[in-house]
């Protein structure tokens, strides 16, 4: 088996309509089994830097008592490619990639991303998904991996 046919993938914020002011539905991430996760926003047009974009986390599937999780919150975290507090995204911003990577040793079983629009003309577009790594069992098949349907070569 090639390593990227042992990831998992989830779709939090599947592609829909421009959300301005508001927050995105987001589908929770159950990390059991895994020991790495990534989740990337992917922003499409925007007007106006997001208000919110963060990971938090519960032990609960209904994320009571979440909690932010310490280095995921863009703004106020630390970039650890400069060393400076990462910034929101922007208006200027489209076509983005925006990726959160955690160690899921020590953590609790289920994230969520938070992403709120700003409040501009129109608002903001993004698409969001989960990556899940390093799992105890590997998914033998597409709908294991999360997929509809997978080729392989």
């Amino acid at each position: 088996m090639n390593i990227v046919q042992s990831i998992k993938r989830v779709s939090v914020t599947p592609p829909g309509a421009i959300v301005d002011a508001a927050s995105y539905t987001t589908a929770i991430i159950d990390t059991l089994g895994y020991h790495k996760l990534a989740v990337t926003v992917y922003l499409g047009a925007t007007d106006i830097a997001m208000a919110a974009l963060k990971l938090q986390e519960s032990d609960a599937s209904n994320m009571g008592s979440a909690t932010d999780i310490t280095g995921c919150v863009f703004g106020t975290s630390t970039n650890p490619d400069t060393g400076t507090t990462s910034a929101l995204p922007t208006a200027d911003d489209d076509g983005k990639f925006f990726t959160f990577f955690v160690d899921l040793q020590g953590r609790k079983r289920y994230i969520d991303l938070v992403a709120t629009a700003g409040d501009g003309s129109a608002g903001t577009y993004l698409t969001a998904w989960a990556e899940l790594f390093v799992g105890n069992d590997n998914p033998e098949n597409a709908t294991e991996r999360g997929l509809a349907a997978n080729l392989i070569a």
